[in-house]
This record gives structure tokens, sequence and C-alpha cells, in this order.
């Protein structure tokens, strides 16, 4: 089941206006031009964002999304008719093959059944051509970033355009490592709505990553840091032998 914050039509609509800074996926497209990458699969792509930056490049786009609320977003956004959606998982692959395959923001992290990881790093080992990269980020177990997932450090206001204003904040539900819950709430000034969805992550230890990509056929070239997170979060590129 998805979280209701990508698959909810009403907060899917929302997500974008609530989050608009994604000068994250900077260093996503400086590795696109890096790796001289042509083909590229966004794996859990959301509302699109990141393939909609690539496809007029001329790079050709595929976008990967099990939430059908943020992929109706994504089609409708200026250049979407230049990328490839398809709805579903790693498991939902086509035949195709890519250059590179990315997990920008929470993607792998949020992917926190075991069985699910796997069956997604061997979807995109099989899609990938031969010398082609899995690149994705996921944050650094030690730094303990939901310590400041509560309403105090996460609590906003916003005014969306059609919408109407949103009050928005985070609460920690759990914490039993490696497994994080937490619970978005969203106010709808428009209505008085309120909706929650509430979200799992899995902190995965740097061995434990190198591991599993080693496990499925991976060449782990490098973890990088973050630029937008130093020290927060390892971003790894791994390539098919």
């Amino acid at each position: 089941m998805n979280d209701a914050i990508y698959d909810d039509p009403r907060l899917a609509e929302v997500y974008d206006p609530l989050d608009p800074d994604r000068s994250d996926l900077e260093a996503y497209t400086a590795m696109v031009d890096e790796f001289g990458a042509r083909r590229v699969l966004d794996i859990g792509c959301g509302t699109g964002t990141f393939a909609v930056l690539l496809a007029p490049r001329g790079i050709e786009v595929v976008g990967l999304e099990p939430a059908v609320a943020s992929l109706a977003v994504a089609r409708r956004k200026p250049g979407a008719d230049r990328v490839r959606w398809i709805p579903g998982t790693a498991r939902d692959l086509p035949a195709l093959t890519v250059d590179l395959a990315t997990m920008t923001a929470n993607v792998a992290q949020a992917i926190a059944d075991p069985a699910d990881w796997d069956a997604t790093l061997a979807g995109a080992w099989h899609v990938l051509a031969p010398g082609g990269r899995l690149v994705f980020e996921t944050r650094v177990p030690a730094r303990r970033a939901w310590q400041e997932w509560t309403r105090e450090h996460t609590h906003d206001v916003s005014d969306i355009p059609g919408v109407g204003r949103v009050e928005s904040w985070i609460d920690l539900v759990e914490v039993d490592l490696p497994l994080v819950t937490f619970r978005g709430t969203y106010v709808f000034a428009a209505d008085g709505a309120v909706l929650t969805s509430t979200s799992t992550l899995r902190f995965r230890e740097r061995d434990e990553i190198e591991a599993d990509l080693t496990r499925h056929g991976y060449v782990v070239d490098e973890v990088r840091d973050a630029p937008d997170r130093p020290r927060r979060e390892w971003v790894f590129v791994a390539r098919r032998q």
C-alpha cells in the first residue's frame, strides 16, 4: 500500500507546492552528464519532477511509480509527453535498456520491506546496460534525522494557488531501528479537511547497502557525500558489471 501523501489525490496535488525546493536534484542531473547517460530510469518518480527536468534535454526518460495519484500529477506537467510513464514497481518493468537508474530523495529508504528492496535492486540490474549505473541516496543512521521530525521543527503554513491555505507538520510515531515511522498532518483551510499520511523508512547502514549491491551483481564505484545535506546522507554510485 502506498503512503497517502503519494496516493491520495488531494495530497498528491499539493506535494510539490509544499516542498518547492528541489535543489537536491542538481546532483542527479550533474551525474547524468558525468556518466554520459542518454537513457534514464527514474525509480519511484513520484510527481515526475526529475523526469520532466531531464526530458527536454533529449534524454530518453522512463518514470516508474506505484502511486497512481502521483503519476496523474506527473502526466500533467509541461514536458510530460516526452516521458514514458510506467505505473508500478521494479517488479513491473517491461523489457527496456537504460544507462542510468536513479532513486532520488527518500525513495530508497521508503522501500522498507527487504523483499521489495531485493526486487528493486534486481529489477534495476536487469534493465541497466553493461557498465550502466544505479544511483541513490540514503540518510546516515548515526545522524538520527528523525529527532527533528516533530511539529516544533516541521510546522508550516503554505498558501497554494487554487487550493488555499494548507497547514502541515510531521509527528514522530515510532523508532524501532532500522525502521522509523512518522505521520504527516495536512489541514486544508478551504473546507477544514484534515488528512494524514503515515510513512515508514528503513535506515540501512553503509556496509549493509554495499553488501546488498554486491549480492545483486553491482560494483560499488563510490559513496559520495550528498551536496545538499553534507555528512547527513550517502549517495551510492553502483555499476552493473
